[in-house]
């Protein structure tokens, strides 16, 4: 049986299409690396200034010039590209990044979403999801749908300090898929085994489910 992890990653991957841009945010959407067809035509874009990155395989010497934004050492697919982080942002800034998966303290009801601080724990700043959330052309959430202490992290309302606002388009937990729309949130996909009842109570937003239309992951 796949672990929670896994369920969301698998899930994710099809999020995207061939020959996209795509950015993975720090933490669980690197792994996604792993759930991509190698065959699959898609350029992966990290901020700190590489097109076509790639993760190092096992048994792949590092290259310690070559790594990621969140500091783990990567390698390049045939046709990569290697530039300055001015060039890297002018990217994002332009929208030529078709897609980010980003993860999340907490994401609410009006697509906000605050995945930088918590007030009174150290972080090392926004860095570039401020900009990949304001200015890629579409955001999908990877997190679990419920912190350690059970408590929702989807919310009516995000509470802790917002890294941009109305910017997600969806949220893929290890409980459902759910779309932001101007009527709340629509869910598309909901866990195997996991009754409808059950998904609203572990979520604080209310939730738009049309059990004839449920897809299953």
């Amino acid at each position: 049986m796949a672990s929670d992890t896994q369920r969301i990653l698998a899930r994710a991957a099809r999020e995207v299409i061939p020959g996209q841009i795509v950015n993975l945010g720090i933490g669980l959407p690197t792994r996604l690396f792993h759930y991509l067809p190698d065959e699959m035509e898609v350029l992966v874009h990290s901020e700190n200034g590489v097109l076509g990155c790639r993760p190092r395989r096992d048994g792949e010497a590092p290259d310690h010039d070559m790594i990621d934004s969140g500091g783990a050492y990567i390698t390049t697919r045939p046709g990569a590209s290697v530039f300055d982080s001015a060039t890297s942002f002018a990217m994002i800034r332009r929208s030529r990044v078709d897609l980010t998966f980003m993860g999340a303290f907490e994401v609410d009801a009006a697509g906000n979403l605050a995945n930088w601080k918590i007030p009174g724990k150290f972080s090392p700043g926004i860095g570039g999801a401020m900009e990949l959330a304001q200015k890629v052309r579409r955001l999908v959430v990877l997190c679990s749908h419920n912190d350690k202490h059970g408590n929702p992290k989807i919310l009516a309302r995000c509470r802790l300090p917002l890294t941009a606002s109305g910017c997600v388009s969806r949220i893929i937990t290890d409980k459902a898929v759910m779309d932001v729309t101007p009527a709340g949130l629509a869910v598309v996909d909901i866990a195997e085994g996991l009754d409808p009842a059950d998904l609203q109570a572990a979520t604080e937003a209310p939730l738009l489910i049309d059990e004839s239309r449920l897809g299953r992951f």
